[in-house]
């Protein structure tokens, strides 16, 4: 083994298996606990609010000893008790305020959609604070943004100009001065609904015009954030130029595709940047695309879905309670295209689907 390493945050299951895929011993402390995360750690604590986490993390610490720690989603600007693998916490915070990272883009000089003025519409609006997407809104009136606002009336938001095109991001690797573009991937999001804009999932590599500008943009901005190890950036790629609209600084929702389809280790990478030491770019061996399966009305899983890995992973236990709109489930599919990647991925949803019931 390579080390213990502790993964937490709201959820790890991908930061924790690519550790484990590469050789560290690994536990987690997560909001899920799923069956797959209980195959690639060797303990585990769950946890059901955020406030929680903290504490968790300091229970966990106590249990073993650890030779770093790498924070997901909602562990970012948390003080470890043991030395951290990633992005200074500080740096952390910046980028997940929507607003200072908008100021930042500003800074560099790179394409991004503007703050909108008072009164103008159609705008997107966005929480300060908060990821994957999941409460963005397009408003077209004055009536619009305030029975959105009063929706989340103690969160802060911005109103920004609309990017038109295709959701997109780009996978970097960072040592805090340089940076390398590991791989441009295509989002899929929710579609419709109050989530409409919320991450549902990936097809990597992305074949688009502005990939290769893409990569140049993100490798830009990731150089210059101070941001360590693996962070992804996100974008719109419109028709003749890339609109930057986030960074992630922390292993994204992507990491399943890239790794299938680069067959590459993104958490060593990430170790290695650490270190200093910034990965070559490798090349796709084929495509991969996944996508997260929504409850479409309240449902009790009563089949145990783990015969169907690895095509599926977030795995809930038999007897898992969903409601309406929750995640269930992660479907993978792979191919030599695209179109065979997504085919794929329409025959595995369709077989989860079948033996759910």
């Amino acid at each position: 083994m390579r080390g213990r390493v502790l993964v937490a945050g709201f959820a790890t299951r991908h930061v924790a298996q690519s550790a484990a895929r590469a050789g560290y011993e690994v536990c987690a402390v997560d909001h899920f606990c799923d069956q797959d995360l209980f195959w690639c750690t060797e303990d585990r604590l769950k946890f059901e609010e955020l406030e929680e986490l903290p504490e968790a993390i300091d229970r966990m610490c106590r249990l073993h000893r650890f030779d770093f720690a790498v924070a997901t989603s909602g562990a970012e600007e948390i003080a470890f008790p043991v030395r951290q693998c990633g992005t200074p916490r500080e740096t952390a915070a910046r980028f997940l305020d929507k607003l200072e990272t908008e100021r930042f883009f500003e800074e560099i000089g790179v394409p991004v959609p503007r703050i909108a003025e008072d009164g103008a519409y159609p705008v997107m609006g966005k929480p300060r604070k908060g990821a994957g997407g999941w409460r963005n809104a397009i408003l077209r009136s004055a009536k619009e943004e305030q029975d959105w606002a009063s929706l989340y009336p103690e969160i802060p938001y911005i109103r920004q100009e609309i990017a038109e095109g295709t959701p997109a991001s780009v996978c970097c690797i960072a040592d805090g001065h340089a940076a390398r573009a590991i791989a441009v991937n295509e989002q899929i999001l929710r579609g419709s609904g109050e989530s409409a804009f919320g991450f549902s999932g990936s097809v990597t590599p992305f074949d688009h015009p502005l990939a290769g500008e893409m990569r140049a943009i993100a490798e830009k901005i990731a150089a210059a954030s101070g941001c360590v190890g693996t962070l992804g950036i996100d974008f719109v790629a419109g028709s003749e130029t890339p609109s930057v609209i986030e960074v992630n600084p922390r292993f994204q929702g992507t990491v399943d595709t890239v790794e299938m389809a680069y067959g590459c280790s993104l958490f060593q990478y990430h170790v290695d940047a650490c270190a200093g030491r910034l990965p070559d770019v490798p090349a796709p061996g084929e495509y991969a695309a996944r996508r997260i399966l929504f409850a479409d009305r309240d449902i009790t899983i009563g089949a145990d879905l783990k015969k169907l890995a690895p095509v599926v992973s977030d795995i809930p236990w038999p007897g898992a309670f969903f409601e309406e709109g929750q995640a269930l489930v992660s479907i993978a599919g792979t191919g030599a295209t695209r179109k065979a990647a997504l085919c794929a991925l329409d025959k595995n949803i369709s077989t989860v689907r079948q033996y759910m019931g």
